[in-house]
């Protein structure tokens, strides 16, 4: 079995189309059709069949995707790890940060990293829980500072801090003139994030649970740094860290929606896969952030 052949396959199965995956892979229909043809033959199984102007996968070759992908990313850590042994480097970290936490939890732990390992590289990634979750699972992350995974058997998650999640509104916001409950506010709209990222689905769930429809949904957006100036300037609601509420960037123009109901107690955690090679480097920081964590938060 060929590792080019396997990567040709992952790349058709992804496209659904040998033409639109000829033209990504830069090599011709008949010598990807050969090539997967090299791979039915050495299974013994069909991979793909046709449907309609596209192709689609077996079953056999839904199973053969999932073992192709653990198989390069098992190829890639295995490069990564001979070749961080054979130059004696520290290494390089992928790391992925959940994008409220970068700015209060990154800079002195970095500050600390440099301090002990000067030569280490780090390729940062900011997002939400659901980026950073499927960029571990794919193998373009080594480790992820987030909330919690609990639910995924290939990622393991370790805690490290305690944070607290809370609507939010303009400083001059119309709620903020009488009592607040739950109820009052479905009469506003909302700026958050896609359904994948798990505070948007606890909120969610929060006013289900309390007979209210969900929160009405104006902008979706995973682009946290425009939240705190577009809230300020408008009567939307949003649903963000407490620690954010003590910085700059107007988000000194922002007040929280002070309600126990739609108060979200959060762990944070350190994720990486479950059996993924860390480079030195990596299992350095791992080791930082085991030792005390809250000390790196500003």
């Amino acid at each position: 079995m060929d590792l080019r052949d396997l990567a040709y396959f992952e790349t058709i199965a992804e496209l659904g189309h040998l033409g639109r995956a000829a033209d990504r892979l830069g090599r011709s229909q008949p010598a990807l059709t050969k090539s997967i043809q090299r791979l039915e033959q050495s299974l013994g199984a069909s991979l793909f069949q046709r449907d309609g102007r596209r192709i689609r996968l077996t079953p056999a070759g839904e199973l053969m995707l999932q073992r192709a992908r653990q198989l390069r990313q098992s190829v890639e850590e295995t490069r990564r790890e001979v070749r961080d042994f054979a130059s004696g480097v520290v290494g390089n970290i992928r790391l992925g940060c959940a994008a409220t936490m970068a700015e209060y939890l990154l800079p002195r732990l970095v500050e600390e990293l440099l301090a002990r390992a000067p030569d280490v590289t780090i390729s940062l990634v900011l997002g939400q829980d659901d980026l950073l979750r499927e960029s571990l699972r794919g193998g373009r992350l080594d480790m992820a500072i987030c909330s919690r995974i609990l639910d995924d058997p290939q990622l393991l998650s370790e805690p490290l801090l305690q944070d607290q999640v809370v609507v939010v509104a303009s400083r001059e916001h119309p709620l903020f003139d009488s009592p607040i409950g739950i109820a009052d506010l479905c009469r506003y709209r909302w700026v958050l994030p896609s359904t994948a990222v798990s505070s948007r689905r606890w909120i969610d769930a929060t006013f289900q649970g309390h007979g209210l429809p969900s929160p009405q949904v104006q902008i979706e957006t995973n682009a946290i740094p425009m939240l705190p100036r577009l809230i300020a300037r408008t009567r939307l609601l949003s649903f963000m860290a407490r620690e954010t509420l003590g910085g700059g960037h107007g988000v000194d123009q922002l007040r929280e929606v002070p309600l126990a109901e739609t108060t979200l107690d959060r762990s944070i955690g350190l994720a990486v896969r479950d059996g993924a090679y860390l480079s030195p480097a990596a299992q350095l920081l791992r080791d930082m952030l085991r030792e005390h964590a809250a000390r790196f938060v500003l």
